[in-house]
Parts: C-alpha cells; structure tokens; sequence
C-alpha cells in the first residue's frame, strides 16, 4: 500500500475547486477521501441554490443518478446469498413476457427488427449492461417512445421493454442500460424477495450501513435539502429547475429506478464505499460477504467485449489495464456528476458529489480531474 499525501491532496483538490468556480465549471460540491479507514480530505464547496442559499454541507441531498447502480448490485448479492436467485436464471423465468424477443437496429432514425434472439437473457447480463435491453442509441431511441404514464410506474415501464427490441444477441456485445435492464432487475428483486424494492433497499442496506439520508422517496424536509442543479449558459452558473416529483429525469420517485433513481448525502455514500472496501461490513452490521465484494468488483465479461482498460464487474466497472486509477479499482458515477470508486490495494475510497445538467456521467471533467489529483499525491514508499 502506497500512502497518500494529507497536505499535498488538499492542495491539490482545493486548487482545482478554485479554478473550477472562477470558470463557473461546478455550482457545488462535496468531496471525501479516506486511506485505510482514515479521512484524508472532507470539504464542502458552493451554495446549496448554486448562487445563493446556505451553503453547502453534509446535510446537503444530491441526485445519485447511475450511482444507484453500485446499491444495486449489493442488492443483487444480498439476493444471492440467500439463495433467493442466481446470476445464471433466465430473466424470462420470473417474467415470461421477455421469451423469444427480438433484435433490432437503427437505421436512419428508424427501428428495424433484423431477427430473434437466440441468447435467453439472464440476471448477470442485466446488471453488466449486455442484454441489450434499452442499451446504447436503440435504447436512447427506445425511450423517446415512452410516454409519461408509461414512466408513473415500474411495471408500465417492464411492459414496455418487454415488448421492445434488443439491441443485440445477449452477451455478444455491451452497450450501456441506464435505466431499462435495471429496472427489469428490480421488478425480478421484488417478485423474490416479497417487498417493494426501496423497503428491501432500507432494511438490508441503508440501515444497517447507516445511510439516514439515502432513498427513492424524499420526505418534504429531504426534499428542502436538495442541492440545486447546476447549468452552465453564457459561462455562467444559473439553477435548472428540475421535473417536481423526479429524482431522476422525468421518472415519478415513486418508480423505483434500481439504475438511476436514488438521493443521498456525501456522509451516507461514504459509509455504502467504506462497507465495499471493508468487504462487507461496517460498524459490525454483515451486509454482504467478503466474497460478494469480490464478485462485485470483478470483471464479469470478457476483454473482447470491452477492452483492455476497463471492463465491467457488477455494475461497476473495474480498472484492468492503463489507467491513472491502479489495477483492481472499481465504481461508477452518475449523469448529474456525482463519482466513486474503491482502491483495494491501496486501500483508498474517494467520493465526488455535485449535480450538474452538463458535465457528468462516466470519464466527466471534474471525475477525471478527482481521479489525477487524488493519485499524484500517492507517495512513493509502499509499506
């Protein structure tokens, strides 16, 4: 384990947060880094209205977006464990309606069925974004279709990808699900476990990690909580109003989006971090094994489907080839800029919350930016 550099960390990221506000790049932010169980860095920058309000700190609520996932996954593995379903189960067992679906491609802005698949979807290829269900610019054209009683619950939404095209032979390819393979996982999480998937989600996760502040339905004093959104026009920062009733998009909170749909705090997000790099466990409450943190963060598709860099363990993506992070790395980030990852060897978990229109999601400027920072001030001495 290389140590990092306490002085030289917070040099470097509050220099960067400095530089980022005088260009209106970030309206606000949250920052925490940890070695080893130790806080390195834990700092709060911007006003929670992006130009005004009290500012902003640990009781500040950000949109967790695609951050949702990594939860998920543990979810997953809790189901797992206790023997209520298998990465290997075919999805059409739960939900016959996804038997014999098709494959389509698009083609000059149209949808165009081009065969059936021969691949029976299963639970993993839903969570490692290889079904094909809502992926890539199929799905993104997919969900122009959908309208917004088709997005007020759950199971409107499983009729409507039960009923769309693939967007290639399971397992064949990967292509990124934001929210349709997740919820399909959902829908199947409920049907096994016997309760609506935020209660699964309290019970097994967020209580006993001790995550007050984490959920899918904000209470009306959560909801006086939230960061405002940042946008960025005329090299300004300005507030975007956000869809009233929506965490995520335009999907009610109501509809449990088990890849997108969750708010939470930096303190909350630290401690579901700290329970993955602690394999499992935090504060003496088990959530899932030292082995299910493991399958988690381990590849779970082959390199031909996604390259040499990184690849995609259980919704998360894994660092196995060049990269600023080490080998063995794993986390994920959200559409509205939130970002995290695990550093096992080293023992490091870093998190970056802020909620932006403009500069989020997977390889977003200010995620890059964390990752450099925080791994230049590694020191060179291993123990």
């Amino acid at each position: 384990m290389k140590k990092l550099d306490r002085e030289l960390l917070a040099q470097k990221l509050e220099e960067r947060m400095a530089a980022d506000f005088a260009e209106s790049k970030v309206g606000g932010a949250s920052l925490y880094v940890a070695q080893d169980g130790e806080c390195l860095y834990h700092n709060h920058f911007g006003l929670m209205d992006v130009t005004e309000g009290e500012p902003i700190s640990d009781n500040t609520i950000y949109r967790l977006a695609s951050m949702t996932k990594p939860i998920t996954a543990v979810a997953a593995m809790i189901l797992v464990e206790r023997g209520l379903l298998r990465m290997e189960d075919y999805v059409d067992t739960y939900l016959p309606d996804f038997t014999d679906m098709d494959i389509a491609r698009l083609e000059n802005d149209e949808i165009r069925i081009v065969g059936k698949a021969k691949t029976r979807l299963t639970i993993l290829h839903l969570l490692t974004h290889t079904s094909g269900i809502g992926s890539g610019m199929l799905g993104i054209a997919q969900d122009k279709l959908m309208t917004a009683e088709t997005k007020q619950t759950l199971d409107n939404c499983i009729d409507f990808y039960a009923k769309s095209a693939l967007a290639f032979e399971p397992f064949t390819a990967e292509a990124y699900s934001g929210v349709a393979a997740f919820s399909v996982f959902v829908k199947i999480a409920e049907m096994v476990s016997g309760m609506d998937y935020e209660t699964f989600l309290k019970k097994n996760i967020f209580e006993p990690c001790g995550m007050k502040d984490t959920g899918f339905i904000p209470t009306e004093e959560q909801w006086s909580r939230f960061v405002g959104m940042h946008a960025r026009e005329e090299e300004k920062s300005v507030r975007k109003e956000m869809k009233a009733g929506c965490v995520f998009s335009g999907y009610p909170c109501t509809n449990f989006l088990g890849g997108a749909g969750l708010f939470s705090t930096l303190p909350d997000y630290v401690r579901f971090a700290e329970m993955l790099r602690r394999g499992g466990e935090i504060d003496g409450n088990r959530i899932i094994s030292e082995a299910s943190v493991r399958y988690i963060g381990t590849p779970r598709i082959p390199e031909n489907l996604m390259g040499p860099r990184m690849r995609w363990g259980l919704a998360v993506r894994v660092i196995v080839g060049e990269h600023v992070m080490p080998l063995g790395c794993f986390g994920w980030s959200g559409a509205y800029g939130t970002h995290f990852w695990v550093d096992p060897d080293n023992r490091i978990v870093a998190v970056y919350m802020k909620n932006c229109t403009y500069d989020g999601g997977a390889g977003c400027r200010t995620g890059n930016n964390f990752e450099k920072d925080i791994y230049a001030c590694l020191e060179d001495t291993a123990e």
